[in-house]
């Protein structure tokens, strides 16, 4: 490779510890649990995996992992090698690599006084939503130390959980994936154009106030309105590729545009002093049949199916994952001439909305739970991908973004929930994000075939005691290399973990039951949608100001979170309901 060559878009990867507090404390039964900290784990094996083989591939000299200084080791002399190396960034160091920067996020909110967490979340008169989140993990242990549930009744039990550090991990889920919308849009000499933040809880089940599906805050609404709100970004894509339907961000979506939508409107018809707020385009390709469309409730299967550009200010596409039954039929059939109506789709409305400019910035919803190496029992009805997939749709989008946002890329990490769907997808997902030298080889897809997994998986099992299990034989170079970069990922998060300082105590409630014939190692998730009456789909705000709480001047008593003093219980019965699409037909007019 030749000394002159240069990578023309800088990525990194953002590492967040503080996710991994949020735990099922129910019962010490966890055998069904596949929202567990673990799922970042075998995300970060999938991505130290990826800098190895990628770093192999370009031929670049091997960096050494950070010294207890928190000083990176000296890069043997290459000119490409120094240009990367100048571009790692962190909260804290973490293990180094020429060609990709790992950052070990410290950030954090406070989710009851952050302006975009309010601008998606929050409510004019008062936040209730965020009040109530806060009280129910506050109270969670203690509410299952007397054998009730710590999420509310009147919202599905099978699909949330909370413990008193659930907050934490949220909040920290938020600090980073604004953080790395900061660094995306930040000096020139530090910027980077494409990220991939992995963190947990997801969020894209999660509307403006109603959680479902494991998820609670919605992650990338609050980055997209942090981005809008702190950097004047306009222009929004999200392609959204899990398994199931983000009907959170869609709901959240719809709103946002038919207020900026109303705002063009009354600018253009000349009233003083108003500024349109963000257009969003949401693209979503996922399976029809499972959650939360799985019971068949027509108002759920009828969003997720909504296509509709321009008119109402919408601009919102859903794909509908099919069967494939060969490698050919799925690329050159299903994805070229379906899945990527989403790439096409969006392309058609930023050219719509002025083309290339500052203003425009990607995302990409991550699900991995499409994966064809997921549990038989999460993806029942053989609506998958190969894990190909997620290298490609990572390059395709960072093509769009290369010809509409200056490379703007921030793929944010959402479901999938087996070991082997989680790190293949992320090591092929990062591998497509990179940006590799003019002249370098190309991706070899077999990379994450099953026999290179299965290597891989050998290298890094845990032994008794938290180690990685020992080697039986001499690892080859890529398996070493990997070994070097995640070790020490996984011993910071093993020192992040908290520590139970109380027993869990004994409860019969679960989270979801196992389906029958699901094999014992294949956690399964079982049909139980969150439903939810309509309400409008008018946003309850004063244009796109940052909202702020208030409250009555008769409130004498407050905790000492600043929180009224009122029950958990009181306030979630004025929680509202995800807005839904309802599309309807009229009367036949023929019809005699």
């Amino acid at each position: 490779m030749s000394q002159t060559n240069t990578v023309p878009r800088s990525t990194s990867v953002f590492i967040q510890n503080a996710c991994l507090q949020h735990r099922y404390i129910r019962s010490k039964d966890l055998s069904n649990i596949v929202e567990r900290p673990e799922r970042l784990r075998a995300v970060n094996i999938g991505l130290a995996a990826a800098i190895a083989r990628l770093e192999e591939l370009v031929g670049l000299p091997r960096a050494q992992e950070s010294n207890t200084s928190g000083e990176a080791a000296a890069v043997a002399p290459n000119d490409l090698a120094d240009i990367m190396n100048n571009l790692k960034i962190g909260s804290s160091p973490g293990p180094t690599s020429p060609l990709v920067g790992l950052v070990n996020s410290e950030a954090t909110v406070d989710i009851l006084n952050h302006t975009a967490v309010k601008f998606v979340h929050g409510d004019i008169d008062r936040d209730v939503y965020l009040e109530n989140l806060v009280l129910w993990a506050k109270a969670s242990r203690d509410k299952i130390a007397n054998g009730q549930s710590e999420i509310p009744e009147d919202l599905s039990q099978g699909d949330l959980y909370l413990c008193p550090e659930s907050i934490n991990a949220m909040q920290g889920a938020i600090g980073t994936v604004c953080e790395a919308v900061d660094r995306i849009f930040g000096p020139e000499e530090a910027r980077l154009h494409r990220t991939f933040v992995a963190i947990r809880p997801p969020g894209h089940h999660c509307g403006e106030d109603t959680p479902s599906g494991f998820c609670f805050l919605n992650n990338v609404a609050v980055a997209a309105a942090h981005a809008h709100l702190q950097h004047k970004v306009k222009r929004v894509v999200i392609f959204d590729i899990d398994l199931h339907h983000g009907n959170g961000t869609q709901s959240i979506v719809w709103q946002i545009n038919e207020e900026s939508y109303r705002q063009t409107i009354e600018s253009e018809a000349g009233a003083p002093n108003v500024q349109p707020g963000p257009t969003i385009f949401y693209g979503s390709i996922h399976d029809i049949l499972s959650y939360p469309c799985e019971d068949g409730k027509p108002s759920l299967v009828q969003a997720a199916s909504v296509s509709i550009h321009k008119s109402h200010g919408q601009y919102i596409e859903n794909v509908h994952l099919e069967t494939y039954t060969s490698e050919e039929h799925f690329w050159d059939v299903l994805y070229k001439e379906r899945y990527s109506k989403v790439l096409t789709k969006a392309k058609e409305f930023l050219d719509h909305t002025g083309g290339p400019g500052d203003d425009v910035l990607f995302f990409i919803s991550c699900g991995m739970d499409a994966c064809e190496h997921e549990y038989e029992s999460m993806s029942r009805h053989n609506r998958k991908v190969p894990t190909s997939f997620y290298y490609r749709f990572a390059k395709d989008t960072c093509a769009l973004a290369n010809e509409y946002a200056q490379g703007r890329v921030i793929s944010v990490l959402e479901g999938g929930y087996s070991d082997r769907a989680l790190t293949s997808g992320a090591m092929a997902h990062l591998s497509g994000l990179v940006d590799l030298p003019s002249g370098s080889k190309a991706v070899d897809e077999s990379w994450w075939n099953v026999e290179n997994l299965t290597k891989l998986e050998a290298a890094t099992k845990k032994r008794r005691g938290g180690r990685p299990s020992a080697a039986q034989t001499v690892p080859e170079p890529w398996i070493d290399r990997t070994l070097a970069i995640f070790s020490p990922l996984d011993t910071q998060a093993t020192a992040s973990k908290p520590r139970i300082t109380t027993p869990i105590p004994v409860s019969n409630r679960t989270l979801r039951s196992k389906v029958k014939g699901a094999g014992a190692d294949s956690p399964s998730v079982g049909p139980t949608p969150v439903t939810s009456p309509s309400v409008p789909l008018e946003k309850k705000t004063q244009g796109f100001k940052p909202r702020t709480s208030t409250s009555s001047s008769d409130d004498s008593s407050s905790t000492d979170n600043g929180l009224p003093d009122k029950s958990a219980e009181a306030l979630s019965s004025s929680t509202k309901k995800l807005p839904k699409v309802i599309l309807k037909l009229g009367p036949n007019p023929h019809a005699t």
